[in-house]
């Protein structure tokens, strides 16, 4: 994938913002899957860029822990264990319930509620048509939500880092696992407790919901004998 040479700044998309956004997407949707290694120059030609760009875009992406940069190497895309994920879930779900649980309290407005309510219609359907990863990258960006309706940026901010890594790991046992139609379910009681108001059924279920999520995917790593995800 080439782009065209309008580099823009002011706070504006750069190409090292493109470079980013593409080789994270790249992880993330295991396109590029755990211990992925490629040499910078082979990256750079990829996306039809110079280094300077890819490099820092791979700085960023080592801060957040995504990559490993190995001198005369390249990179190398950082496999998560098993009890990494045991780990990364168990943050997360505190603060995926704190942020319900703020929301709820102090009222969801409407333009969230329909937000909201247009994810899990997303997530719904995906599962009426079969399509997964439409449904895996819904479910994404509904526990993204969760944590932005917490009205927290450094909570946001860390939830977001560790949703990145999480994902992965969704992504990789999606097809081995039961159709996920509880968890529809279970996103929609969520959502529903918190258009009540009701922070402490929100937390709650969300905090089930989270957790038996966690157990399905450690089963499963534990079952197929996968060490890395």
């Amino acid at each position: 994938m080439a782009w065209d040479g309008n580099t823009k700044k002011n706070g504006r998309v750069t190409f090292v913002d493109k470079a980013y956004a593409i080789i994270k997407e790249n992880i993330l949707s295991v396109r590029y899957p755990p211990g992925y290694q490629v040499l910078e120059a082979q990256l750079a030609d990829d996306l039809g860029m110079s280094r300077t760009p890819v490099r820092e875009a791979l700085i960023r992406l080592s801060d957040e822990g995504l990559v490993e940069i190995v001198p005369r190497r390249g990179v190398r895309v950082v496999p998560l264990s098993a009890a990494d994920m045991s780990e990364i879930s168990e943050v997360l779900t505190s603060l995926e319930v704190t942020a319900v649980e703020k929301a709820a309290k102090v009222g969801l407005e409407d333009e969230a509620s329909s937000a909201l309510e247009a994810l899990l219609k997303e997530m719904e359907d995906a599962l009426d048509n079969d399509d997964l990863d439409t449904w895996a990258e819904a479910d994404a960006r509904f526990h993204q939500m969760l944590l932005s309706l917490s009205g927290n940026s450094v909570l946001t901010a860390i939830g977001a880092s560790l949703t990145d890594k999480a994902h992965r790991a969704r992504l990789l046992t999606l097809r081995l696992r039961p159709k996920p139609e509880r968890s529809n379910r279970e996103h929609r009681e969520v959502v529903e407790a918190m258009r009540r108001g009701d922070s402490e059924r929100a937390g709650r279920s969300h905090r089930a919901h989270r957790e038996r999520a966690a157990d399905i995917i450690t089963q499963i790593l534990e079952y197929y004998r996968l060490n890395h995800v």
